[in-house]
């Protein structure tokens, strides 16, 4: 019988805001790939356009699952639960009503069409369900925002492994530049390594994506994913377990962070244990801290209660969400949070939690008018030849409209 896939979100959705504002948790970006495209590959569907349980605003953005036949079984999924081998043949062999279950969470269950339904109507009821239990310790499940940057190293490596590609076998091809370890750097067709660049791949392997561009002087250190068609500035440095996602154009000096897609960083600054959505664009010399000066925890704002609470972690930047930018010479400071659609510019550290739309200069905020945010939002994506779509502006209506300043 064959079996559809359909991803839902659970109650810890709001720990991966600002992210998640734009996109469900399945379209995360940690390592080369999505969290769904990594279940697509654990499914051995790779391709397959991820379907989900979408909350309203992202409809007609994303695909929302529907039944493709009322005869099919549906197989949920929780993509916060990263998918090993191991955990996409478990999943794989579900049987009708039965599930897998990780301390009190569900990874994934295979349900009817009508249980689907009833799920879909009244909640998940687990009393329906055969269960598995699975250890803790034999998975990686996300459960806050900064949990990304902090498995991406790992996660590259595995995704570089599902890749099935082979390492270069020629340094020599790259004239002037210096590939150490070059059995363990992978580089795709089209990429372009500028004389000078040196890959550093001792500790881990990089991936270097179609039609990406490292320009000279460039220095990578593994694991890092430069993926298809971005672009490194020369003299950036890329410190390992980094990810500049698709159509990316990056410079200065990054370490372990995710940038998803279409976002800049083209000039020199710092930015550290940090995650940045779609669109973002840090102006020339933006600074990120990821360590206070007492090296105490770092505390950050809680979407849910709307309160600060003590992360236990000693390094976090900015998680910073989609079309957010930042002036020349911005500081942001350590464990800030960067709501959709921000415009921070000032000589002064901005507050550490931005609302979505706002206009920041130091600790002074207003709203930033939508049908401007709309209009430059347009022109940006219009660079990249992507339209705004009629659901793409609802979304972000929706957001504005939910913000509270």
């Amino acid at each position: 019988m064959k079996i559809d896939c359909c991803f839902y979100e659970d109650q810890f959705l709001e720990n991966f805001h600002p992210l998640t504002l734009t996109r469900p948790v399945f379209d995360l970006r940690v390592g080369i790939f999505t969290l769904a495209e990594k279940w697509m590959y654990a499914l051995d569907i790779p391709g397959t356009k991820p379907g989900g349980i979408l909350r309203e605003h992202l409809h007609g953005v994303f695909q929302n699952y529907e039944a493709t036949n009322s005869d099919n079984d549906v197989l949920w999924i929780n993509p916060r639960f990263i998918p090993s081998k191991n955990l996409g043949q478990k999943a794989k062999e579900l049987t009708k009503y039965q599930g897998l279950l990780c301390g009190d969470e569900l990874v994934a269950a295979r349900l009817t069409h009508d249980l689907h339904t009833e799920w879909i109507k009244h909640g998940i009821n687990l009393t329906k369900l055969d269960i598995i239990p699975i250890e803790e310790n034999k998975v990686t499940h996300l459960k806050n925002s900064w949990e990304l940057f902090q498995v991406n190293g790992r996660e590259i490596t595995k995704d570089i492994e599902l890749l099935n590609i082979n390492p270069v076998s020629d340094p020599g091809k790259y004239v002037h530049s210096i590939l150490v370890n070059h059995q363990n750097i992978y580089i795709e067709p089209g990429a372009i390594i500028e004389p000078g660049a040196m890959l550093f791949a001792e500790k881990g392997p990089i991936y270097i994506g179609k039609n990406a561009h490292i320009m000279a002087n460039t220095v990578i250190r593994g694991p890092s994913a430069i993926c298809e068609k971005s672009v490194v500035k020369m003299g950036a440095k890329i410190y390992e377990d980094t990810t500049i996602g698709p159509v990316c154009k990056v410079g200065g000096e990054i370490a372990n962070v995710i940038f998803h897609s279409y976002s800049n960083k083209a000039h020199d600054g710092y930015t550290g244990n940090s995650v940045f959505g779609q669109w973002c664009n840090l102006g020339a010399d933006t600074n990120t801290s990821n360590l206070k000066n007492n090296y105490s925890t770092v505390k950050v704002f809680d979407w849910k209660t709307k309160k600060d609470f003590d992360s236990g972690l000693q390094f976090i930047g900015t998680i910073m969400g989609d079309h957010s930018k930042t002036g020349i010479n911005s500081m942001l400071n350590t464990g800030t949070m960067c709501g959709v659609c921000c415009n921070l510019f000032s000589d002064d550290y901005p507050p550490k939690f931005v609302p979505s739309f706002s206009w920041v200069s130091g600790n002074n905020i207003v709203p930033y008018h939508f049908d401007k945010a709309i209009e430059a939002m347009e022109k940006m994506m219009q660079r990249r030849g992507i339209p705004l779509t009629e659901a793409y502006h609802k979304m972000m209506k929706a957001i504005f409209q939910s913000t509270s300043f």
